[in-house]
């Protein structure tokens, strides 16, 4: 090579190599089990080498990687995968990838990255719409493409206190001096929320973890009481969390309570719809997302359930301008370029100069295949997990704990006989670790009431009835160890 770069005959056979290794993944992703259980000590010992210093064929290369990475990849992208809130990509969203990659833009400043800059502003008008966030004005949203939910929710966030604290000039003088801000959620929400605030320096002991209902609900009643407890006691309550699907259980928060709870007491009302959040845009779920709309700011996930491959993050704010308000900085180098022509410099919107063009892979998977066949596949992956829940309830070494209302599922496997609680646990302990082992199925658990449950999660277009009976059937399977 005189350069970097290969012959154009020879680039041509590596992307015709490559993408050979792509099809293969789309070709086996039915059958490969879950999670290849390959030992940590196994994986280090492949790539503990030191640094080359000299290039090796790329066809070599591409043989190591398949070997080494693609083969023991786990499946996020087949049907067993029901670990966390992971789903699988689209083949529109891996070929928008090597797309942008190919054009290497920075969507930080529309002239570094003209088209992306427009399309990224067009996927937040997108994003608004599918879930039913307007403003009353029927203005734009405001909003900004980030890694994920922990950054969404910190975005969120971070505005809300930018916002609410603006009178004080929260940026120029920092939290020094002030009383305490109060931040109100349910002890479901995320736990980014925790991270968010000791990041905010806010800090987690003016954090109210209030208490669920049986439904893994806020506590409504228990938020006003708490809000009043903290103006007697001379808090400042700033800023109210409700979930739009919980990642626990999938629980949705009274949302048009809790705004109107934040509009008596003039709170900022945020939604973690990080996991949930796209749900809003479905029929069947019109009213349990009601009060959505109400919100400061809402953060969703593009990469749950639009089947986006990370990283496709979003936080939704009501106008562009209290963005600018929360991040804008004066910069030399940034401020020269002209801007009477209209241009719009997402650098002057959020905290990152240098941004990949995370929006493009949401752009063209809603060009390819419309909102409607999305809004298909996450009622499909509700009505599986509906199906899955009710396989459960049915079963006699089976214990449902909770009803889903989205797409996660949580049970524990209780066998024959009568067992204590702490049997229970350490059974359904072990039986996730040997679930991984096993490897045909990627399935964790969580902790629901004290107790240590098996926590099933489909977000994934390509699962199937066929796959929930499977899940059962290797459970069951593995339990015979015990």
């Amino acid at each position: 090579m005189k350069d970097l770069d290969f012959t154009s005959q020879e680039f041509d056979q590596a992307l015709e190599q490559a993408c050979q290794l792509v099809m293969q993944q789309y070709a086996s992703m039915y059958d490969k089990p879950g999670y290849p259980n390959n030992s940590p000590s196994l994986v280090a010992s492949w790539f503990d080498e030191s640094m080359p210093q000299q290039g090796m064929p790329f066809a070599d290369l591409l043989q190591e990687t398949q070997e080494k990475v693609l083969q023991s990849a786990t499946m996020n992208m087949g049907p067993h995968m029901y670990g966390y809130v992971n789903a699988g990509g689209t083949q529109v969203s891996t070929i928008a990838e090597l797309l942008a990659a190919s054009i290497n833009q920075n969507a930080a400043k529309w002239h570094l990255a003209p088209a992306m800059s427009e399309i990224e502003k067009r996927v937040v008008q997108w994003g608004a719409d599918f879930i039913h966030y307007r403003r009353d004005d029927e203005q734009e949203i405001g909003g900004v493409l980030v890694s994920g939910g922990s950054a969404a929710n910190l975005t969120g966030l971070t505005v809300a206190r930018n916002m609410f604290f603006e009178q004080y000039k929260i940026r120029e003088t920092g939290l020094f001096g002030h009383k305490p801000f109060i931040v109100y959620g349910s002890n479901e929400t995320h736990g980014c929320v925790d991270k968010s605030l000791e990041l905010l320096g806010i800090g987690t002991d003016n954090y109210r973890k209030l208490a669920c209902n049986d439904d893994f609900t806020l506590d409504i009643q228990s938020l006003s009481r708490q809000i009043e407890l903290d103006k007697q006691n001379g808090f400042v309550p700033f800023c109210v969390i409700g979930n739009a699907g919980t990642v626990n259980t999938g629980a949705i928060d009274d949302l048009q309570a809790i705004a109107d709870i934040a509009a008596q007491h003039q709170l900022w009302f945020h939604i973690d719809g990080a996991y949930g959040g796209l749900a809003a845009s479905l029929p069947s779920l019109k009213q349990r997302f009601k009060g959505l709309d109400r919100a400061d700011s809402v953060a969703v996930d593009f990469h749950k359930w639009m089947y986006q491959p990370f990283e496709a993050g979003c936080t939704l704010v009501k106008n562009w301008e209290q963005l600018n308000r929360s991040y804008y900085k004066r910069a030399s180098y940034l401020a020269l370029d002209k801007k009477s022509d209209g241009r719009f410099d997402f650098n002057e919107h959020y905290f990152q100069l240098s941004r990949n063009a995370k929006a493009f892979k949401v752009w063209m998977s809603f060009k390819a295949y419309g909102a409607q066949a999305f809004r298909d596949m996450i009622q499909k992956d509700i009505d599986l997990s509906k199906y899955l829940a009710q396989q459960v309830e049915s079963a006699s070494d089976l214990e449902l704990f909770n009803q889903p209302e989205l797409s996660a599922v949580c049970f524990q496997f209780v066998g024959e006989g009568s067992k204590s609680e702490e049997e229970l646990n350490q059974l359904n302990q072990d039986l996730l670790n040997e679930l991984e082992k096993d490897g045909r199925v990627f399935i964790t658990g969580s902790q629901l009431y004290g107790k240590t449950v098996i926590r099933a999660c489909l977000v994934n277009h390509r699962k199937q009835q066929e796959h929930v009976d499977y899940l059962l059937d290797v459970i069951r399977d593995v339990a015979l160890l015990f």
